[in-house]
């Protein structure tokens, strides 16, 4: 068992749950996919100007699949959560990676979030506030009944550890 003394910036051991790569792949194929869909539209129904819809379709379809491809593999491989009896770790991010450690004393609130999409892969995200300055950590895309399991130990845990939270 950890001391609060050995709470250290360290790689988190849990993943998040692998449906997490479907959400992330539909997330971004509603980024990556509306502007060549409509440079597709136009090329079929405006015969004169398919020369610049056909390339406009190109040079905006090609980087959309790169990224739908890359991004939600990339993320998968880096997203990593972790509570303990003394604090929550959490790794996230894919170009920008952030790492955070926060020990269960500077916990203020513990929330789950669940939107259309993740609620469609039967994930949920959890967000542990905190009074840092650097803003809340965000655990997203894990099993629902886990971040369940997750809030309620987090929360029967801080109840019980000493500090004010701030």
């Amino acid at each position: 068992m950890e001391r609060l003394d050995d709470v250290r910036l360290r790689p988190p051991r849990n993943r998040v749950d692998r449906r997490a790569v479907g959400w992330w792949t539909l997330q971004s194929a509603m980024f990556a996919l509306p502007l060549p869909i409509v440079f597709g539209v136009l090329y079929l129904f405006i015969p004169p100007a398919r020369p610049f819809f056909g390339w406009a379709f190109l040079v905006s379809l090609v980087p959309g699949l790169a990224y739908m491809a890359v991004m939600p593999l990339w993320r998968y491989r880096v997203h990593r959560w972790e509570t303990t009896d003394e604090a929550v770790y959490a790794a996230s991010g894919w170009l920008w990676q952030r790492w955070r450690v926060v020990p269960l004393s500077r916990i203020q609130t513990v929330d789950t979030l669940r939107g259309p999409l993740q609620q469609l892969f039967g994930l949920s995200g959890v967000t542990v506030t905190t009074a840092s300055a650097s803003g809340a950590v965000k655990i997203k895309g894990i099993d629902h009944r886990t971040a369940q399991e997750v809030v309620e130990h987090l929360t029967k845990t801080t109840q019980a550890t000493p500090g004010d939270a701030t």
